[in-house]
């Protein structure tokens, strides 16, 4: 499975500029824990609710002028839209994430998050577990 057929299209989204402020209250709007950190339309950075608490809160940084680009995750992962569920998988373990932006080419068209992945992961279990009881004989 491809995983733009799971990721999510509608990307919370920020430019470097963006102060931390605005994106502690998109975060709550948008009911998200990411804001994908964007030049035009190419990721450059992630920030997450834990950024904010850790490297905002934890460092006593002015929020008034604190920018995303001051707190983001600079070094990105990404992964193409093209890409399987089992590559996402390995990328995000190997790279200790829970967020991983889809891109086509340089352009961000999705994200897919470790809760995500679990739930896909689930549905495939209790489907297989349908099976198993439909197939189970009477005891």
């Amino acid at each position: 499975m491809p995983v733009t057929d799971l990721a999510r299209s509608d990307v919370v989204t920020a430019q470097p500029e963006t102060p931390v402020t605005e994106l502690a209250g998109r975060m709550d709007a948008e009911d998200v824990g990411s804001v994908v950190i964007t030049d035009d339309d190419t990721p450059v950075g992630i920030v997450t609710d834990r950024d904010l608490a850790i490297r905002v809160l934890g460092k006593e940084r002015d929020r008034t002028e604190t920018t995303a680009a001051d707190v983001m995750t600079a070094d990105l992962k990404t992964i193409e839209a093209d890409a399987g569920f089992y590559e996402a998988t390995n990328l995000m373990s190997d790279a200790g994430i829970r967020r991983l932006p889809v891109t086509d080419g340089d352009e961000l068209t999705g994200i897919v998050t470790a809760d995500d992945l679990t739930e896909l992961i689930a549905d495939e279990e209790q489907q297989l577990a349908s099976t198993i009881r439909a197939q189970r004989p009477a005891y």
